[in-house]
């Protein structure tokens, strides 16, 4: 279990750290300069959920979610940093144990920090933890077809393109089509050090 309560990793420009309570302010700082760049591609809120970009208690009940889901094995969330600087957030999520061993891995960066390589490193570290720690078989990307820089990341790590699924996921209201990439995990063995050598050194 202590592999899979981790709440740290380090790669050689970014490092990854569950979000906690004195977060808020650089999350909201960075979510509200990045709205028109990144809502495009996310889910409505549920009814009811609190709005972590208000205040401080709905950012703090969103953190809590994170660390409830890590303590069941359910989900793995990180922020990405630059220093000490907040630029983005890696997640592993909708953890599948028994016959599957599969979770789905999700990225979203700064836009003034998009295309430096910064989010492929970080979702090298998360593939890394896991393949080898939470000693997954499968980890999936579902991507909006027309996103291509999300697409452009799961490419460039070699995920394998196995098609897009009609109406997997509710985007701002409307069911979209999704391409889903994936890596099993002895995919990630045959790869680790091609992709450590190109992403974390």
């Amino acid at each position: 279990m202590i592999g899979r309560r981790r709440t740290e990793m380090e790669g050689p420009r970014v490092a990854l750290r569950s979000l906690r309570d004195t977060d808020f302010e650089a999350w909201r700082d960075v979510r509200s300069a990045n709205r028109e760049w990144l809502e495009p591609w996310e889910p409505l809120p549920e009814f009811g959920t609190p709005d972590a970009l208000a205040d401080r208690s709905g950012f703090r009940a969103r953190c809590q979610a994170w660390d409830r889901q890590r303590q069941f094995d359910a989900a793995y969330g990180y922020g990405i940093f630059l220093g000490a600087a907040l630029i983005g957030e890696v997640s592993l999520g909708s953890v599948q144990r028994g016959p599957f061993q599969s979770a789905y891995v999700g990225y979203w960066m700064d836009e003034a920090h998009a295309g430096r390589g910064y989010t492929p490193e970080a979702v090298v570290l998360t593939l890394r933890y896991g393949f080898e720690h939470l000693a997954l078989h499968r980890i999936e990307a579902a991507i909006v077809p027309r996103n291509t820089a999300s697409r452009r990341v799961a490419e460039k790590l070699g995920m394998r393109d196995e098609g897009t699924s009609r109406g997997l996921l509710q985007i701002r209201g409307v069911f979209e089509d999704h391409v889903r990439y994936a890596m099993l995990a002895d995919e990630w063995t045959l790869r680790k050090a091609e992709l450590e050598a190109e992403f974390l050194t």
